[in-house]
């Protein structure tokens, strides 16, 4: 017997485990795919060689369950009693698809009316060690090769930006200056690893840091514990999307693609919280 949306559905609680969505969040995704994949499969000039896969929803099943548990295409293709081989030729074409209708849209009419607050930090990835530029990819930080992203969230929790996928000898900084920069009048809450922001951007919330010779003063520790009560909105964010093994173990795919991942997954912790 092997694993169908069929059969998996008709325990929610496994479901949810399995895919970190719930059955309702799962239905929502696959309505929104399903226009892109009927017009896809309108345009195809001949069926050619079949899946395996019964229809949409095992596809889809099985791409959020590689997302939540990062298990390989083998391990896949055995629960779905098909052949690695089909579960790769299936994910080439299943991911931009959804990536078209699930990804963080960029909104270039955002201003300080829609958006009084932005918290902004930047998540690592570990990964293993490349043949070339291994020094590009070597986080001084986590002491291995890593893969960097920023990720931006408004005050209601919406996330609004995803970077580019750097390597993790980038500073934070750097990777803040190469994005587009966010909007002008509104408050910008990050963490250390900006400092240099103040001078480039108009209203940067930076921690204080004190020192041995000059510690902190009672209302710099008072302006720390409320930046730290805001950040800490970020940072639940982030693990949010850190349930999705993908981006969170050692990611063992190719480079390119783990900004779409990243892009599809923040989409997914949007729409669960209506956004």
């Amino acid at each position: 017997m092997s694993l169908s949306y069929e059969s998996i559905a008709k325990r929610p609680q496994c479901f949810q485990k399995l895919t970190g969505l719930s059955i309702k969040e799962f239905t929502e995704m696959f309505e929104k795919v399903r226009p892109v994949y009927l017009k896809w499969e309108d345009k195809k000039k001949a069926s050619g060689r079949p899946s395996g896969f019964a229809g949409l929803e095992d596809k889809l099943l099985c791409l959020i369950m590689y997302y939540r548990t990062y298990i390989t295409h083998t391990f896949l293709g055995y629960l779905f009693n098909v052949h690695n081989a089909n579960v790769c030729r299936m994910f080439k074409v299943l991911e931009p698809m959804v990536a078209k209708v699930i990804h963080i849209k960029k909104d270039r009419t955002l201003t300080q009316d829609k958006v009084m607050a932005i918290l902004a930090d930047v998540t690592e990835v570990s990964t293993q060690r490349p043949k070339k530029k291994q020094k590009d990819k070597y986080s001084g930080k986590k002491k291995r090769h890593t893969l960097k992203s920023e990720l931006g969230m408004r005050e209601d929790g919406k996330i609004i930006h995803v970077s580019r996928v750097y390597g993790g000898r980038i500073h934070d900084f750097t990777i803040r200056k190469n994005e587009r920069p966010f909007c002008r009048d509104s408050v910008k809450v990050v963490d250390s690893g900006f400092q240099g922001l103040q001078k480039r951007e108009q209203n940067v919330w930076l921690p204080f840091k004190g020192t041995k010779k000059k510690p902190l003063t009672k209302e710099q520790k008072g302006h720390n514990k409320a930046l730290a009560q805001l950040r800490i909105r970020i940072e639940n964010k982030i693990g949010e999307i850190k349930v999705f093994k993908i981006v969170s173990e050692r990611y063992r795919n190719f480079q390119k693609k783990l900004h779409m991942r990243f892009n599809i997954i923040a989409g997914l912790v949007n729409m669960k919280h209506g956004f």
